[in-house]
């Protein structure tokens, strides 16, 4: 799933079609091949939330091709970095991994204005995690 020598990421909220398909986006954009990055969630939906794909649209990410994935035990266990999206998703816990919660406005079903505010909430974010990942 991963290069060992570089760090992985792992996005997870419900249904993995908005907020985890941000940041994963714009961490694959901003960090380039540097980080492995992944997002799953407990309930993945059928597809990603439009608005969603809209708005990265705007900041050059294309997400029309990505898809909702299952979280599983062996995604958590091999990220170096979990990351909840403030949705009550919950992933196992494994020593050694960083966990962060992500406290963001669900983009499901909000005018497009709130899914921007969100979208530049998560690269705010994003820019920091690459930081502190170094």
């Amino acid at each position: 799933m991963t290069d060992s020598t570089k760090p992985a990421v792992l996005f997870v909220c419900v249904h993995n079609a908005g907020r985890s398909q941000m940041a994963a986006g714009y961490l694959r954009a901003l960090a380039g091949d540097r980080i492995d990055v992944f997002s799953a969630g407990s309930e993945p939906g059928n597809a990603v939330n439009p608005a969603a794909v809209a708005v990265m649209a705007e900041e050059g990410i294309d997400l029309s091709g990505a898809t909702p994935q299952i979280l599983t035990t062996d995604a958590v266990r091999q990220a170096d970095v979990v990351i909840t999206m403030g949705c009550g998703d919950a992933c196992p816990i494994f020593p050694g991994k960083r966990y962060e919660d992500w406290q963001l406005t669900d983009p499901a079903g909000q005018p497009v204005d709130v899914v921007r505010e969100v979208r530049d909430d998560i690269k705010g974010r994003v820019e920091k995690l690459i930081a502190s990942l170094g």
